[in-house]
């Protein structure tokens, strides 16, 4: 493929674009074209209109990338976008047709993590912010994890119960990076997602936060990506 290649990043609950911000420069670095999405994290649906409409301003093929919901957001987004050429999931959700976070997250045990999310008054959930870094963060610094936890940003119940629809992974290469200390989302739960999407897996040794602890791997995976495609 003889033309350059797009990256969109994609965030998830209790974040925002700017958790990619270690990350993109290392991408820049390459010379490859980078966008982050800012996802209102108000429904499914919602939150694959807004990563649809950043897509449409891309003019070059495109990588399109997603952390942990932001995983059911691409798989959704990419779908009837031709420009979109792979999709990376770091530590994300790959829902099959019909699935939700929630469906899904009552296939086996709780994670660890679970224990510090808590509802709101309004339909929103929050990571408990005396809990967050252990939960979320756990290697990255305490002032890190501070911020972190001053500025999430929360996942609606609705997102967390929306069902996802044909999902891109099906007919698009895909890569997962597989976080072996994640308290969020276990890791067997995550190579379970990879293989059914027969993504290229790699791992790391983090937390839930890999693109502030270890923003070299996952600039690393998306590259490779990039690299595949432009083959």
């Amino acid at each position: 493929m003889s033309e350059p290649v797009n990256v969109t990043l994609v965030h998830g609950a209790w974040a925002d674009g700017s958790c990619w911000s270690k990350v993109i420069p290392l991408l820049q670095a390459r010379g490859i074209t980078v966008s982050a999405a800012q996802i209102p994290l108000t429904s499914l649906a919602d939150d694959i209109a807004v990563t649809k409409r950043l897509l449409a301003l891309q003019k070059s093929p495109t990588v399109l990338v997603g952390h942990s919901y932001g995983g059911a957001v691409i798989s959704g987004a990419a779908t009837g976008e031709s420009g979109v050429k792979a999709l990376v999931y770091v530590t994300a959700f790959g829902l099959d047709e019909g699935e939700s976070l929630d469906s899904l997250s009552k296939q086996g045990p709780p994670p660890a993590g679970a224990a510090a999310v808590e509802p709101d008054a309004f339909g929103y959930l929050w990571i408990n912010r005396g809990k967050f870094r252990q939960a979320f963060a756990a290697d990255v610094t305490a002032d890190e994890a501070a911020v972190m936890a001053v500025v999430q940003r929360p996942l609606s119940v609705t997102a967390f119960t929306d069902k996802a629809g044909a999902p891109a992974w099906k007919h698009l290469p895909s890569w997962y990076l597989v976080c072996t200390n994640d308290q969020m989302i276990p890791p067997p739960a995550q190579e379970f997602l990879a293989g059914r999407m027969h993504a290229t897996q790699r791992s790391v040794a983090s937390s839930h936060a890999p693109f502030v602890s270890h923003p070299q791997s996952c600039a690393d995976i998306i590259i490779a990506a990039v690299d595949g495609i432009a083959e």
